[in-house]
């Protein structure tokens, strides 16, 4: 659910989003990639083998913690980190963390068919495996040190991240926030369909069930699963935000097409169905982050989510509802996207009201008066500081966008080519259709790596073989010791006990870390040099892609 600088987990499975599993069940033809060994040198690829063999297993004896890995870690280990600082004995389960890299060793299989990363594979999947929730979810990290620890955590160096406030109290469930659930599951699935493994039938089994479980009756998922007593309010409401239905559809359509699971298209069925009942009514004909799981009435969540309209979210949703129509014919999908985009053009600002370039539409568009709600904060750590709301554009906070860039025209164009394509021709290649041929992409981790992890570069992945200098470029940059050294631009202040109810001097309204009490990552101007685990991903994503066969 952390939103810094607006960026997105979608894209880093592009590779199995919905629109792409339309067309990729569309064709019986080549596999995904089929690209033969173009490179014109054989020496070239021998050593980019090796240079993959060389970084993955830096990666599985010296940085792995029982099979399980967080976002970056100082070259001594002395210091570590996921979205927070991390122990030594604990694993992050948010991309790109954990499963992330689970993906990218079996990626690795599929283009090398070297036995290596199949069993480097398997140690991840004993992680997260180990990692899981009874319920069959889960959480943002793993200790595996214990509960105590796990909460000594949450009450230290978590409750003191002044912006990440779902890591201030521990509940010992399991959540969907941020894609860690959906894309552990996801993982599971893909390395079962392997070889049907029978270790890991029942912890799969496990995840299908609680995507099963924790799906309302009346099709909405909440952002956490099980229930607990004393938890967050927004936490059982339905959650649009952070693409939650959209990944456990994902989910249930891989499921249903490699599995032949009847429960699984059943639970699609009802998951479209919260999407036309929680759309409001013109003119504000667009979508909350959260509605009530009862009233289906938006809901505001986190204290800089305030009750609200939010655009990114509508955008989103007209998407997915643009999909449903592409896979069921149903025009209840798109009757109302008009509405929709029509308040979205509403909301638009004039370029001379731009107060980020490129950046047209406000977050949180107020219900009744259309007029957009600005966050801001005042204080300097999770003791003194609080959030608030008002319509002042000045001193936003900076930490979650504020203004977003969205694609109206798209949707618009997409909109008037579906409505007038005849119905037939959408359900012969629908990915609900049980005829349709269907088939897992080969790689998942080749496309865009855009995450919450500030060390991450935006757009650093491609689905575009690298050139032999950018190849040769990959092969010398990996040290003596097997790791890529990247730059930690982002870092944290060391926990420094419970922090003062009297705020520290200075301004913190537009920063990422408050004062030295505050916990939250933030990006340094002195970055230490590291290991990347977004950096070994984008990097052996392009190095698999160079040497892949397509066999």
């Amino acid at each position: 659910m952390s939103n810094v600088c607006n960026t997105s987990r979608r894209a880093l499975l592009a590779g199995v989003s919905a629109s792409v599993f339309t067309s990729a069940c569309a064709s019986s033809a080549a596999p995904f990639f089929q690209h033969a060994d173009d490179t014109g040198n054989s020496e070239l690829r021998r050593e980019t083998l090796r240079t993959m063999k060389r970084a993955a297993r830096f990666m599985r004896e010296r940085v792995a913690y029982r099979g399980g890995y967080v976002w970056s870690y100082l070259p001594d280990f002395s210091r570590r980190w996921g979205e927070m600082e991390a122990y030594p004995t604990m694993i992050w389960m948010q991309p790109p963390g954990t499963a992330t890299v689970g993906h990218l060793y079996l990626d690795c299989f599929h283009a090398t068919r070297d036995e290596f990363y199949y069993q480097a594979a398997m140690e991840v999947a004993e992680g997260l495996i180990a990692a899981q929730h009874p319920a069959g979810g889960w959480n943002y990290l793993h200790d595996f040190a214990g509960e105590e620890s796990t909460r000594r955590w949450y009450d230290t160096i978590g409750k003191c991240g002044w912006r990440l406030e779902e890591f201030h109290h521990y509940y010992g469930n399991a959540t969907f926030d941020d894609a860690g659930t959906s894309e552990a599951s996801q993982f599971l699935l893909r390395l079962y369909l392997e070889r049907r493994s029978s270790r890991l039938r029942e912890p799969l089994e496990r995840a299908v069930r609680f995507v099963l479980d924790s799906q309302y009756e009346n099709g909405g998922w909440p952002q956490r699963f099980p229930r607990v007593a004393g938890e967050v309010e927004y936490a059982p409401y339905i959650t649009f935000n952070d693409a939650v239905a959209d990944e456990n559809i994902k989910f249930l359509l891989m499921v249903y097409h490699t599995l032949g699971d009847e429960r699984a298209l059943a639970a699609i069925r009802r998951a479209m169905e919260i999407f036309p009942a929680t759309q409001q009514p013109a003119p504000q004909a667009g979508w909350s982050l959260q509605h009530h799981h009862e009233t289906l009435a938006p809901m505001g969540a986190r204290t800089y989510e305030p009750l609200s309209l939010a655009t990114h979210t509508t955008a989103g949703n007209i998407a997915q509802m643009l999909d449903f129509y592409e896979w069921t014919g149903d025009r209840r999908f798109i009757a109302r996207i008009p509405e929709a985009l029509a308040w979205l053009d509403s909301v638009r600002l004039r370029d001379d009201q731009v107060q980020v370039q490129g950046r047209h539409y406000p977050t949180f568009i107020e219900i009744g008066s259309n007029r957009a709600r600005i966050n801001h904060r005042r204080g300097s750590n999770s003791g003194s500081g609080e959030y608030y709301w008002d319509y002042d554009v000045r001193r936003p906070i900076t930490h979650y966008g504020q203004w977003r860039p969205l694609n109206v025209d798209a949707l618009r164009q997409r909109y008037d080519r579906l409505a007038s394509e005849n119905r037939d021709a959408l359900l012969a290649r629908s990915p609900l259709n049980a005829q349709r041929d269907f088939r897992l992409p080969r790689f998942f981790t080749t496309e865009t790596i855009d995450v919450s992890d500030l060390n991450a570069t935006a757009g650093a992945g491609t689905t575009e073989r690298p050139t032999t200098e950018r190849l040769m470029e990959i092969n010398a940059g990996l040290n003596a010791e097997g790791y890529w050294p990247t730059p930690l631009t982002a870092t944290s202040n060391p926990y420094a006990g419970e922090p003062p109810a009297a705020a520290s001097e200075g301004d913190f309204a537009q920063t990422l870390v408050g004062d030295r009490f505050d916990t939250s990552p933030y990006v340094t101007q002195t970055p230490v040099t590291g290991i990347s685990t977004a950096a070994f991903i984008q990097n052996m994503s392009l190095l698999l892609l160079s040497v892949d066969s397509g066999e």
